[in-house]
């Protein structure tokens, strides 16, 4: 082997071993940032299986005896089963109604022809510009005139027009990349307007249904700011999220029924966890389709 050969492999080698260097350092870090990221939320797992008194003592990272019982408590207080069962509800309510009507205005923005279509879509796009601290006074006066304070009225029926204009925009753009030939082969064939929505559209807008359907659901389980601005009576229904709002700011919050928050914290995280896994290839292909269609 030359000299020159020789100076080659040495040069080889040296780049290969600071390619290990930087990868090993990046590799360290992410597992830094990793480990700064998820110790809150073990945090909260391992006070959610201690006992109360163990929350609020000296500071300690593992539980003497694990509680499971607070898990168990969580479902059969009837506070908290309730409250549970009002914001199923009101999700259950919100991931039908929100898709199925923003998929209905979107059909007709992005494939019908009518008069003025394209100012009500400006004039739709133009809400989103507006902050929703500024419609919460308005909003506010509306729903107590229509009698709807202290129920669950305000998250749901509003959301039977769209559920605001970004869902309608996000479902508009999605069906713009569908090709017009299928629409007007089915005319030719013979099918309605609603038939052409029902069993074509929506069945090709399944990724970006998913993904509206999870972020909806993400959205109200843990909404707890929307009941605090229309469920000011001790006598109206509680949202889980609102509820334990609510036990964290009692003025006995730090030293009673700590554990059973945090239980109640570790149970509205794992939810959309869980979502997320199940669902993670749909939400990646609705964000990614929806972004390069239109």
């Amino acid at each position: 082997m030359t000299t020159m050969e020789k100076a080659v492999c040495r040069d080889n080698n040296r780049a290969r071993r600071q390619k290990k260097y930087v990868a090993f350092l990046i590799y360290a870090l992410m597992a830094l940032i990793a480990v700064i990221l998820v110790f809150p939320y073990f945090y909260m797992v391992m006070k959610s299986l201690m006992t109360s008194e163990e929350v609020v003592g000296p500071v300690r990272f593992f539980p003497s005896v694990p509680q499971w019982v607070n898990y168990l408590s969580l479902f059969t207080e009837s506070e908290y089963l309730q409250a549970t069962l009002n914001s199923l509800y009101v999700i259950g309510f919100n991931i039908i109604a929100v898709p199925l009507s923003a998929s209905l205005i979107a059909f007709s923005f992005a494939k019908l022809q009518w008069k003025g279509k394209k100012m009500m879509f400006a004039i739709m796009m133009a809400t989103m510009m507006l902050p929703a601290t500024v419609t919460q006074i308005p909003l506010f006066i509306m729903y107590s005139k229509m009698g709807w304070i202290d129920t669950l009225y305000p998250f749901t029926i509003p959301n039977l027009f769209g559920g605001g204009a970004f869902y309608i925009f996000l479902i508009r753009q999605f069906m713009m990349g569908i090709p017009r030939d299928m629409t007007d082969a089915a005319k030719i064939d013979g099918a309605s307007t609603f038939r052409i929505f029902w069993n074509i559209m929506i069945p090709l807008c399944k990724p970006v249904l998913i993904y509206l359907m999870v972020t909806i659901f993400i959205n109200y389980w843990g909404d707890f700011y929307g009941p605090l601005l229309y469920m000011s009576s001790s006598e109206a229904p509680r949202t889980l999220a609102y509820l334990i709002f609510l036990k964290s700011t009692e003025a006995n919050a730090a030293t009673q029924m700590a554990h059973m928050r945090m239980a109640g914290g570790v149970f509205m995280t794992l939810i959309p966890a869980v979502l997320f896994l199940i669902f993670q290839k749909q939400l990646i292909e609705g964000v990614t389709l929806t972004g390069s269609k239109g």
